[in-house]
């Protein structure tokens, strides 16, 4: 009848890949990516956050742990985003099913897909403008995108749990829910699949070279490059960022504090035994690159101050403010041969933007740890 408004109709859809063989083969690769993702993640996290009682026993070996993990971190992740988009679309119909809700159960199973992909969705794309180093939100990025993970794997594994009949019918091509799926269907698939593999490759070859650096040419994704920046590595936070300027550097004494309290110019640092150390800086955004650095063991400075052997440090830079201004370490990596006070990097004295007059670097740690423009060590 004229004036009456037509009746509101749930889309239809006609595509015929919108099937559970499609959303299993793709559900399991990025089940795999959100794994890989979830467990480098906990790494990282608690590399960079340590609870008190693992503060003293986190491994400063291998050299390259942290390079390795991080690197899966945002690689997977990065995956995690055309498997994540090519599952909505397999699934997407499954959404605008009617009535919303048929029983308890029902919805209970919508609620934990509801979960799912606004955690899924939400921690791909706070991790994506993570690593462009903007962050557009009120919120601390660490402690949410943290939490935030274990929400995204609890609701996967709910997920599974519900599914689980489902996909054990379509996981292999000869599954009995397979088998009953239009045979024509097959070669069609195999198309879509072979496109979201290529897309996954795709965005992984073009940004993974940041931290695998054989493959650094195809690095034309990721906004940093290993061995483009001062002195050939790049930098995060530069001397003007840190309000750190020549003045400050001018001025510069190092002042430790132990049982046995001392300063020490710069010259009066670089008389002292110089040690040479390669060891990789890795970064939370995923790049990383190794260097070689020359410097003054850590744990030299610690014994003349009249350090325990099992003493820990406190390190504090010139830095007015930031995040990690002051940065604690436990006693396997303050000891450790390769820690250094660094004062050189691959062959000149540090950059201002690299720390000058001078940084820590140690190995299998990450880089917001490595502090830069340090000013005092204080023995714990």
């Amino acid at each position: 009848m004229d004036g009456m408004r037509p009746r509101l109709r749930p889309p239809s859809f006609s595509g015929r890949l919108h099937d559970a063989r499609t959303a299993t083969v793709i559900g399991r690769w990025l089940g795999l990516a959100i794994a890989v993702c979830f467990l480098t993640g906990l790494v990282s996290h608690y590399l960079q956050h340590p609870p008190g009682w693992l503060a003293n026993e986190l491994p400063p070996r291998p050299v390259w742990g942290y390079r390795l993990t991080q690197g899966l971190h945002v690689a997977s992740g990065l995956a995690a985003v055309p498997l994540l988009l090519a599952k909505l679309w397999a699934v997407y119909p499954r959404l605008w099913v009617w009535p919303a809700v048929r029983s308890l159960e029902h919805g209970l199973e919508r609620l934990s897909v509801g979960v799912l992909v606004a955690a899924a969705v939400f921690q791909l794309f706070t991790g994506l403008l993570n690593i462009a180093e903007w962050y557009p939100w009120p919120f601390s990025f660490v402690p949410v995108h943290f939490a935030v993970a274990w929400l995204v794997a609890g609701a996967v594994l709910l997920h599974v749990a519900v599914k689980a009949p489902q996909i054990r019918d379509h996981w292999g091509r000869r599954s009995p829910g397979t088998l009953a799926l239009p045979p024509e269907d097959a070669p069609e698939r195999r198309s879509l699949l072979v496109a979201v593999g290529a897309a996954v490759t795709g965005v992984t070859l073009t940004t993974v070279g940041q931290a695998f650096t054989p493959l650094r040419r195809l690095d034309l994704l990721a906004p940093r490059h290993p061995g483009i920046g001062p002195q050939g590595l790049p930098v995060n936070r530069t001397a003007a960022a840190a309000g750190v300027t020549a003045a400050m550097a001018r001025d510069w004494r190092l002042e430790v504090r132990g049982p046995r309290r001392y300063t020490l110019t710069l010259d009066e640092l670089r008389a002292l035994p110089q040690t040479e150390a390669v060891l990789p800086i890795a970064c939370v955004e995923g790049w990383s690159a190794s260097a070689h650095w020359r410097g003054v063991r850590v744990r030299d400075l610690l014994e003349r101050a009249g350090a325990a052997p099992d003493a820990g440090l406190r390190v504090v830079s010139l830095e007015a403010r930031g995040a990690y201004r002051v940065m604690e370490m436990g006693r396997e990596y303050a000891h450790d041969p390769s820690t250094l006070l660094a004062l050189a990097l691959n062959g000149r004295v540090l950059s201002a933007d690299h720390g000058f007059p001078a940084r820590i670097i140690a190995p299998n740690r990450p880089g917001v740890l490595q502090t830069k423009w340090v000013t005092r060590l204080e023995v714990l």
